[in-house]
């Protein structure tokens, strides 16, 4: 952890103790306290979000929503183990981070909400309500001194004319509204959200940067046209995309483009360039092919994205490490091509090549 960067959690979050009273420490960072802060307006998550978020994973297993040729998995995408979409903000019967300075509110709102899935779920729901207020006795302390105001903190950081830095977890296509719904998350993920969930005055924004994998991957189920089935990555000695993804595939620019179309980026991040330096041929996708015709959108129908056939566009690889490269100009002129392609089909500047899974390895343009 930087100790010049202030780390603030905000409202647009769920938010699990354990990352902030064990997990620092953990991972041997100590006296940290003065340096991490967190809204007020946090939705906290316990352990019997996460038993019921599984349980709401098993119900839906059985639910068909069609589809069979586009779905890997008839079932809705987990928004991770985290299970923000359990934490019920939007049905709201969650728990504020507030709630917790007050145990005898506190106490009452996780037995309602416990008394309410045992009714649901029966002997199926495994939860210990005892074991986690009694765990809250040793959170409710530790957490004073994390807690702040955050509509106040981020208008004073803004004021201050302080550098700010905003990191998400997750990319547009996971988005509740934009995304590829239903298997997404329970939150916003766009620059819109964003703003919401850090109270940020979107004219102090001076730069958005949308962030573009060269080989795409997925974790977790849902629509992905442009996935790759051969094992030609690691048959040929090539690095794996992504260790934890379910799928991978050919970049997806239509999918660029209509996110571009909701962000409005100043430039764009190409990732992993160098995964594709041992193919013969790189795929891009670049358009849908419906009932013969062609479609340059990304449609919000499910029933037309599993009907469309992806158009694509096809360039001569490069077959040379780009690993090394350091100047754009390092790169060979075929991934160069590749890259200028990208530009110029969704009109966004790439100003920044990732060419390995180093932190140096990053070139920037001009």
């Amino acid at each position: 952890m930087n100790p010049r960067c202030m780390n603030f959690i905000g409202s647009g979050v769920v938010f699990h103790m354990y990352v902030i009273t064990k997990s620092p420490n953990n991972n041997g960072l100590t006296a940290v306290h003065d340096r991490i802060l967190v809204s007020d307006r946090v939705n906290v998550l316990l352990d019997m979000h996460m038993a019921v978020d599984g349980l709401e994973e098993k119900e839906l297993g059985g639910s068909s929503f069609g589809f069979n040729a586009l779905f890997k998995k008839q079932q809705l995408m987990k928004t991770s183990d985290a299970a923000i979409g359990t934490t019920k903000r939007g049905n709201r019967t969650g728990i504020k981070l507030t709630d917790i300075f007050y145990p005898e509110l506190f106490e009452e709102k996780v037995k309602r909400l416990a008394g309410g899935y045992q009714k649901r779920f029966g002997e199926l729901f495994k939860y210990d309500i005892k074991a986690e207020l009694a765990c809250f006795e040793e959170y409710r302390e530790m957490m004073r001194k994390y807690v702040v105001d955050g509509v106040s903190f981020m208008t004073s950081a803004q004021q201050s004319d302080m550098k700010i830095v905003v990191e998400g977890a997750n990319a547009l296509m996971l988005d509740i509204d934009y995304g590829s719904y239903p298997f997404v998350t329970s939150s916003s993920t766009t620059l819109a959200g964003i703003i919401g969930g850090l109270t940020l005055n979107p004219k102090n924004i001076t730069e958005t940067i949308g962030v573009v994998k060269a080989y795409t991957t997925r974790v977790g189920w849902g629509a992905f046209k442009t996935e790759d089935t051969e094992e030609r990555l690691d048959a040929n000695g090539g690095r794996r995309p992504a260790a934890d993804a379910d799928v991978d595939g050919s970049v997806h620019l239509v999918v660029v483009k209509y996110s571009n179309s909701i962000n409005y980026y100043t430039s764009l991040n190409l990732t992993k360039l160098d995964v594709l330096d041992t193919f013969e041929t790189i795929k891009i996708a670049i358009a849908y092919k419906v009932n013969g015709q062609e479609v340059d959108s990304y449609p919000a129908d499910l029933k037309i994205l599993e009907q469309a056939e992806v158009v694509y566009h096809e360039m001569p690889g490069w077959q040379a490490p780009t690993i090394n490269a350091k100047t754009y100009y390092d790169l060979p002129k075929r991934a160069r091509d590749y890259v200028e392609y990208i530009e110029k089909f969704v009109g966004v500047k790439i100003k920044y090549i990732g060419t390995g899974p180093d932190r140096e390895a990053m070139i920037q343009r001009a």
